[in-house]
């Protein structure tokens, strides 16, 4: 099953359109549309689209250890230092 597929099978689920998901990701119903036509969803989207259909976005290694992806990831880390 393709990523799209899965994402549009949660939105069922969770009852959810294409407007209210679209709203969250602060874009166009027309440009959510497209990305899930062309299954072009990043990292830091589908941390969004997990944390609007009330999800969690992890992985699980087979020796059951698991990282899960919140929204907070997505903003810079003070302790992160710059190039210069």
């Amino acid at each position: 099953m393709a990523i799209s597929d899965k994402i549009k099978a949660l939105m069922k689920i969770r009852r959810k359109g294409n407007g209210d998901l679209a709203e969250y990701l602060g874009i166009s119903t027309q440009a959510l549309s497209n990305k899930l036509y062309r299954g072009s969803f990043s990292a830091a989207d589908l941390i969004r689209v997990a944390t609007c259909l009330d999800c969690e976005l992890a992985i699980t290694g087979d020796d059951g250890n698991k990282i899960t992806f919140v929204e907070s990831d997505l903003l810079p880390s003070a302790t992160s230092s710059k190039e210069v």
